[in-house]
């Protein structure tokens, strides 16, 4: 008798992490199995009811515990590698995610990730600070997303993912700069060049791809002497736009706001006006764009409605309803002064 009560005190002790490590799945899939809500095989699903039954494990008893430990925190990873509050993108998104998160009665954690050291999110994870993460940039190598998964954290990602098992929200990039760049063309505006950011990251390759894609449209061969591409930093951007300029060009199409912000004050410093002697657009619009004078031409995205759609997909998900694999916000196209015509 004194036997059997030991291994039911044992059983009761189990925790979602036990189960999950005993039959190598994540704790969202055991969580998803016992509350009945979210994606899960069949098969998953009984495999883990039967396993949780034969330890005399309650599953509404888990239910319970699992509402109960909740931290009402979820956190926001952005990228710590350059000044991020200089960055209207990052700030926007953060607004989002803050005004959908009090409304579902979350407050908001925010953390840096820079280049491969993700120490401050495994702290908070390790230290059960959150019940969720939001990643606010998709790499190619992506650790922290590697990271979550591994440890079975619901998490959602501001961008896209080539791994089709991470919740995206994202702006259709390739559509949206596809179309700038026709819209330049059918401009008379042939003579494109092209500056770009980190090619590391997917929103890099996104925007590249629409550019390219929209020259192929109108059988346009890209000039390989006026694409550059890592212009990472300010000496970057200024070699880019002394190499373009010893070439007839029509037009520079910055990746986004930073970098066109860079370009401009390169023209100005060099005596180039615009549009007079050159056309400038870019594939990402801001305060700063809208208001140079002349305005700048450029995709409009609704960057805080990115942050909302996040966190209200992540808040579902972590109370267990269906969300989709992948959301696509709209853009808008803003013609300004920047490339009008003489």
């Amino acid at each position: 008798m004194e036997e059997n009560t030991n291994k039911r005190s044992q059983a009761h002790s189990i925790t979602i992490g036990d189960i999950a490590r005993e039959l190598g799945c994540s704790k969202t899939t055991v969580s998803r199995a016992i509350s009945g809500k979210g994606r899960i095989g069949k098969e998953t699903r009984e495999r883990i009811l039967s396993y949780i039954e034969e330890c005399e494990y309650k599953p509404n008893v888990i239910a319970k515990s699992l509402a109960k430990s909740k931290t009402y925190n979820f956190a926001v990873v952005l990228p710590g590698d350059q000044d991020v509050a200089e960055i209207p993108f990052f700030q926007n998104c953060l607004l989002g995610v803050c005004e959908m998160a009090a409304g579902v009665d979350y407050d908001v954690i925010v953390t840096t990730v820079e280049n491969d050291d993700i120490s401050r999110l495994v702290k908070l994870v390790q230290n059960h600070k959150v019940d969720g993460v939001i990643l606010t940039r998709s790499l190619l190598h992506d650790e922290p997303a590697e990271y979550l998964k591994k440890e079975g954290i619901p998490f959602v990602m501001i961008g896209s993912s080539e791994d089709k098992s991470i919740i995206q929200i994202d702006n259709h990039h390739i559509e949206a700069c596809k179309e700038l760049t026709n819209v330049l063309i059918m401009q008379n505006l042939k003579k494109l060049a092209f500056i770009g950011g980190n090619s590391n990251h997917i929103v890099s390759q996104k925007r590249y791809q629409g550019f390219m894609e929209g020259l192929a449209a109108f059988d346009i061969e890209p000039n390989k002497e006026l694409i550059h591409l890592d212009a990472t930093t300010k000496v970057l951007v200024d070699k880019a736009v002394t190499e373009i300029l010893k070439h007839p060009v029509d037009c520079i199409v910055c990746m986004d706001d930073v970098i066109c912000g860079q370009v401009l004050l390169d023209l100005e410093e060099k005596d180039i006006k615009i549009p007079d002697d050159i056309k400038v657009a870019s594939f990402y619009d801001s305060f700063s764009l809208a208001s140079h004078n002349p305005a700048i031409t450029a995709v409009k995205f609704k960057v805080k409605d990115l942050g909302i759609t996040a966190c209200r997909i992540l808040n579902d998900i972590v109370n267990g309803r269906e969300v989709a694999s992948r959301t696509l916000l709209g853009y808008e196209i803003a013609l300004k002064a920047s490339t009008k015509r003489k």
